[in-house]
């Protein structure tokens, strides 16, 4: 990578920021289309349902505050997202889209709602773990985990991604070996490894399909973009395990 600090690390260095401005107040934003349509139906909302509606059934399985002991859970401010929206993002290597992605809070495929969550703190204010939750239509998540499976098999050179004007890259991925989380019909694990002025940074994720949900858990050591030593990022267990029960 380059050695300007904009790119795929961006997220995390703007969020390592931002923790000195959480104590002042919360900031946050719609970060996805299931927070996004929350709150339209207005008094609507107490008239019985005729069908099931997939962006308020992920919110109630979405993370709340106090549900991970240790973390704070929150909804990620979308201005600091390296992008908001697929199409925003260019991929040099088209097979490698489902990996950009999904290290930038993106969903996988063509969902029917997704939204995004952050929990931060167990390992101190840096140690960053992202949710990001999908729901898809019958049969469509597993044929989008195939393709992320994929892109991880494909993809162990690295690849560039560019979006809103900032380029970035990932040296290398590999997939790894994880316990599969509870109640998952599936899942899949890998790291990526970025370089920012010569200092190596590790980043990994943890992917799970529930049915017809895929989580995608995506942990950052945002104090070590910050502080220019190696990062070493891991998924937050106790994470995946309280998003696990609410997918159950």
């Amino acid at each position: 990578m380059k050695r300007t600090r904009t790119a795929l690390a961006a997220p995390a260095l703007a969020l390592a920021s931002l923790m000195v401005l959480s104590a002042c107040g919360d900031s946050e934003s719609d970060s996805s289309s299931a927070d996004s349509a929350a709150g339209k139906s207005g008094e609507s909302a107490k008239a019985p349902e005729k069908t099931a509606d997939p962006a308020a059934e992920l919110r109630r399985a979405a993370l709340t505050a106090d549900e991970v002991k240790g973390f704070t859970v929150k909804k990620p401010d979308a201005k600091y997202a390296f992008a908001t929206s697929q199409d925003q993002m260019k991929v040099d290597r088209s097979v490698c889209a489902p990996l950009a992605y999904a290290t930038n809070q993106l969903p996988l495929g063509t969902p029917k709602a997704d939204l995004v969550r952050l929990a931060t703190g167990a390992k101190g204010p840096g140690d960053f773990t992202y949710v990001t939750l999908a729901t898809y239509g019958s049969g469509e998540a597993k044929t989008t985990l195939a393709d992320l499976s994929k892109a991880v098999r494909s993809c162990g050179a690295g690849f560039s991604a560019e979006a809103k004007g900032n380029k970035g890259a990932y040296s290398s991925i590999t997939a790894e070996t994880a316990v599969e989380p509870s109640g998952a019909d599936e899942s899949l694990a890998f790291r990526v490894t970025t370089k920012l002025e010569g200092i190596t940074h590790t980043m990994r994720a943890q992917v799970a399909r529930h049915g017809d949900t895929i989580a995608i858990y995506y942990a950052v050591d945002g104090m070590a973009f910050t502080q220019a030593r190696p990062g070493n990022a891991k998924v937050g267990k106790a994470v995946v395990e309280a998003q696990s029960a609410k997918l159950a």
